[in-house]
């Protein structure tokens, strides 16, 4: 079931009005902004880790035309956490995903990803490309991977990790200018409007000041990790067409195995300046995004 909460709820240059809904699953409820008319292409976008649906507050209005269901990821902005005992791997954000799709009654449906959601968006339409009608990615979609030789030891990481989190506690910050701070010089750097931009989701009020929403389980360690040979096999089964945005000093850039990888893929690829949330970053940024996609999006 699809709750609608607060239609028209931001607006400001190039930022359409968006409504806020909650979408309650059997298993979790997530919450999203819904852009775009109801009889528009079926797109779900997915942000990166630690983000929230805000990540695309500034390019989703520059794809018009598009029904765009930017989710909060579970754990992650308005979005439920995780029974206790569960975890955040990418292929049960997948399955959320696929979730929220039959819940929309969306048997055929584009996935627009942001770093962790390219990734997700690439398991997904690896799995089932009869679901998946295009792939627009953003300086993300490679698995990370390691060896099959060190995945005891990354079992071992995440249990210690486990084992290890009821003796932490979730930063507080005195107010929001010091969270904003903290999130621009965080692993991928980023603009300060594009870090208000996420608190203002991210945030919530506690005795001192201002945590992250974020579950804390989002920062131990996966379980397990693919190994490079069952990466490639997921973007090798990908059947839809893909655009993939690289940002010159995002996180992929100047990694020769990713250049190798994309040289065996038929993927559409544009290099663009900027870091890692180029889409969010600035208005200049958000737009060369969304240029690079118009073609794989007729209706924008």
């Amino acid at each position: 079931m699809l709750r609608l909460l607060h239609p028209g709820r931001r607006g400001s240059s190039m930022s359409l009005h968006c409504e806020e809904v909650r979408l309650n699953l059997p298993h979790i409820e997530l919450a999203a902004h819904l852009y775009g008319p109801e009889d528009g292409p079926p797109v779900l976008a997915l942000h990166g880790w630690l983000d929230n649906a805000m990540s695309f507050s500034r390019l989703a209005p520059r794809l018009a035309g598009l029904r765009i269901v930017a989710l909060d990821f579970a754990g992650h902005g308005h979005s439920a956490h995780r029974p206790a005992g569960l975890g955040y791997s990418h292929w049960e954000h997948a399955f959320d995903v696929l979730q929220v799709a039959e819940q929309l009654g969306w048997q055929r449906f584009s996935l627009l990803g942001h770093s962790m959601g390219a990734i997700v968006a690439v398991l997904l339409a690896g799995a089932l490309p009869e679901r998946v009608e295009r792939l627009a990615l953003i300086d993300g979609g490679m698995p990370i991977t390691r060896e099959a030789a060190e995945a005891p030891q990354q079992l071992g990481d995440a249990l210690r990790g486990h084992l290890a989190l009821a003796g932490k506690r979730k930063p507080v910050y005195e107010n929001v200018e010091r969270a904003v701070l903290a999130r621009m010089h965080g692993m991928a750097a980023l603009s300060r409007e594009a870090a208000e931009r996420l608190a203002e989701r991210g945030l919530m009020p506690v005795p001192g000041g201002y945590t992250w929403r974020a579950d804390s389980r989002l920062r131990l360690p996966y379980a397990l990790r693919l190994d490079p040979a069952q990466a490639e096999a997921f973007l090798r089964a990908v059947r839809c067409p893909v655009s993939l945005v690289l940002a010159r000093e995002g996180l992929l850039a100047g990694r020769p195995s990713v250049a190798a990888l994309l040289e065996r893929l038929s993927f559409e690829v544009h290099e663009l300046p900027g870091g890692h949330h180029l889409h969010l970053d600035d208005e200049a940024g958000a737009q060369a995004v969304a240029d690079c996609f118009k073609a794989l999006f007729p209706a924008s």
